[in-house]
Parts: structure tokens; C-alpha cells; sequence
């Protein structure tokens, strides 16, 4: 990989890592973890715990453990799958949806000024970005 790709690749990560830490700090008392499960649980629901272990690159108990205050608060709802008794599907609630996308948004936009103030091409990565999902669909 070219190396002033490698980092400018590696600071976006890192802009990214940290205004989503300041944000979820300032959200409904959500951690970034719990943030970015709710985000990994929109995008593949209705997921087994097990999905979301392996897509998080956690253990299956850790999932189970970052779940429960999750379904108290009432982020997300946990049941069993009728398919096969032993699994457990997992999908977000309103609330949870709420909760995740209200402190996206911000995030977006807070990601995006801190990147152009880090001198970092933003408007040109999204146009390649945008281009290269057009032809790869």
C-alpha cells in the first residue's frame, strides 16, 4: 500500500475513533462500544449473537455481556430464533435506532471538519469513494 495512503487512511481512523469517543461521551449514556454494536446490529439484523461476535471480532460472550444493558435500556430486543431453539436473534428498537442515529449524525459532521481541518482531501475521498462503489455494483 502507498505509504501516504497508509496514512491518511490511519488518520482518518484515528478522527474517527475520537470524535466517536467525545460524541458517545455527550450521548444517552451509551459507550462508543455500545455505540458501535448498535450500529453492527443495524446492519446485519436480525443477527445471532454469534453474527455479531464475528463481525465485532469479540468473543460470543462478550456480545452476550455488551447485550444485556443494551436490552434493559431497551435498545435492542433479544429472542429466540423460531428456526433453531439454541439461537438467539438480536434487532434494534425504535429507540435503539434513535439513539444510534441521533449520535451519527453529529458524528458525521464532526468527522468531516475535523478532516478538512487535518488537511485531509475529504470532499475528493467521498467523490472516489462514490465512484468506486458504482463500479463494483
Amino acid at each position: 500500500m502507498d505509504d501516504g495512503l497508509a496514512e491518511a487512511l490511519h488518520r482518518v481512523v484515528f478522527l474517527l475513533g475520537e470524535a466517536a469517543r467525545k460524541r458517545a461521551d455527550d450521548s444517552a449514556g451509551l459507550t462508543y462500544s455500545q455505540l458501535r454494536l448498535l450500529g453492527t446490529v443495524e446492519d446485519i439484523e436480525p443477527a445471532t449473537q454469534h453474527q455479531l461476535a464475528q463481525a465485532m471480532s469479540v468473543s460470543d460472550p462478550a456480545i452476550s455481556r455488551a447485550l444485556r444493558p443494551l436490552e434493559t435500556a431497551g435498545f435492542v430486543q433479544v429472542r429466540q430464533d423460531p428456526d433453531h431453539a439454541r439461537r438467539r436473534l438480536v434487532t434494534l428498537t425504535d429507540a435503539g435506532r434513535r439513539a444510534f442515529h441521533d449520535t451519527g449524525k453529529p458524528l458525521r459532521d464532526e468527522l468531516r471538519e475535523a478532516l478538512l481541518k487535518s488537511g485531509f482531501p475529504y470532499e475528493q475521498y467521498l467523490r472516489d469513494t462514490e465512484r468506486l462503489a458504482e463500479l463494483l455494483s
